[in-house]
């Protein structure tokens, strides 16, 4: 789980954010093809709309409830990595960034811009804001290609959902591939002996991250249930129609579906719909209990972190503005973890 224009001073991070405009063209494709089998699979609007109508009221409040679930556990591992900021700070701008995420153009990466942005405002250093930002996206990022080959490895080894290898096993590779070459970046950095360049702050980050796992605080339970509180999310919507897909099958068609995500369109309006649907359907869903899940499921994804973000950015703006004529913390400030360890390894 866009984004405001960038500050010149966050250019770092509005690089990484540009950098998701690469594959645009590949995310579009395939998003026609969810989109596509979506399309050819529903037959009509009015069926979903009766769907949605009768679902179950109990699974419905609880789904309201993961999702809030969703949203404290980014909390607690937003704290992780911006231990800097005050907690009542560090908990509205956790509280921005998600909902910059899901309401403007850009997703995680958009959310994480604000919430630099508003750091930056306080005179919080920018090679730290990006470092501490590279590591949060990084952490998070691990996690989601750990819930796919996790599930991929599932269906490979028989567990309910497709098995064959176009949706089980490549989706397994492609994570796997991916995780490792993003692990490796900083010691191919090292090897190459590059110098200071815009790109030592997301270098740092990953090694923070990998800090963060090698040396474990309770908060990093917070990056487990982000993901996984709202994927139960979708599966609670589900439910209230009283047809929940097997969980790996769900797992692996919540990431590729969120994929579509990655287009520039705010609150990812249709295009997610269209995207998570679709491949669910590609995942062995009944198309119309695909539909109606996907639209509860959207709405509550949208307004739980929107409104949540809205009230504390609010409340945290001023406070900010205020703050920016504060001196800020010496630039040798580590949280602590990532201090201990890098000691131990000096």
């Amino acid at each position: 789980m866009r984004a405001l224009p960038a500050a010149p001073a966050l250019q770092p991070i509005a690089l990484r954010a540009r950098s998701v405009v690469k594959p645009r063209v590949a995310t579009a494709a395939l998003l026609g093809v969810l989109a596509i089998s979506l399309v050819l699979a529903v037959p009509a609007l009015r069926p979903v709309v009766r769907e949605i109508r009768e679902m179950n009221g109990l699974w419905i409040t609880a789904a309201v409830a993961l999702e809030l679930a969703s949203c404290l556990s980014f909390v607690v591992i937003f704290r992780l990595f911006f231990e800097r900021v005050t907690a009542p700070d560090a908990r509205a701008l956790a509280w921005t960034s998600m909902a910059s995420g899901v309401l403007l153009p850009g997703g995680g990466v958009g959310g994480l811009a604000i919430g630099g942005w508003l750091m930056r405002l306080a005179g919080t250093p920018t090679a730290w804001i990006v470092r501490r930002s590279s590591g949060l996206f990084f952490l998070t990022s691990a996690v989601n290609g750990a819930a796919i080959i996790g599930a991929g490895l599932l269906l490979v080894a028989g567990a309910a959902g497709p098995h064959d290898f176009l949706r089980a096993a490549l989706p397994l590779l492609i994570a796997g591939a991916m995780t490792l070459a993003i692990a490796s970046a900083p010691q191919i950095a090292e090897r190459r002996g590059a110098g200071a360049s815009r790109l030592d702050g997301v270098v740092e980050g990953i090694r923070d991250a990998q800090r963060a796992v090698r040396h474990p605080s309770w908060r990093l339970a917070g990056a487990l249930g982000y993901l996984a509180f709202d994927i139960a999310v979708l599966w609670a919507t589900f439910s209230a129609i009283g047809h929940p897909p097997p969980a790996p099958a769900l797992t692996l068609a919540y990431a590729i579906g969120y994929l579509a995500n990655a287009l520039p369109v705010p609150g990812g309006a249709g295009v997610l719909d269209a995207g998570l649907a679709g491949a669910l359907v590609l995942y062995g869903a009944a198309p119309i209990h695909a539909a109606a899940a996907v639209l509860v499921y959207h709405a509550i994804a949208l307004w739980v972190p929107a409104l949540g973000g809205l009230l504390a950015y609010s409340r945290l703006r001023p406070r900010l503005a205020r703050s920016a004529t504060a001196d800020p913390p010496p630039r040798s400030v580590t949280y602590a973890p990532l201090r201990a360890c890098e000691e131990s390894s000096s």
